[in-house]
């Protein structure tokens, strides 16, 4: 039971389920969800860490020419 509780703590805590939803969901598919969460989880922390290795070297310097417009120079209205 309490791999269950786990279950509905990471959809509401991770995947900002509500505890109705994610008690609602049939077993099978809260199973594949949890899977599926962690999963992508995975593939973020791992893309994180590749892009702090990259030592900056998909990094851009702002020049002139690439960096976006000051407020100043926004026209409104």
């Amino acid at each position: 039971m309490e791999n269950v509780y786990e279950q509905f703590f990471f959809l509401k805590y991770s995947g900002g389920w509500s505890f109705t939803e994610a008690y609602n969901l049939p077993v099978g598919l809260r199973d594949w969800f949890v899977k599926r969460l962690i999963k992508q989880l995975e593939a973020e922390k791992e893309a994180v860490e590749k892009a702090s290795k990259g030592g900056g070297s998909n990094s851009q310097t702002l020049t002139p020419y690439n960096q976006p417009p000051s407020p100043s120079t926004l026209k409104t209205g």
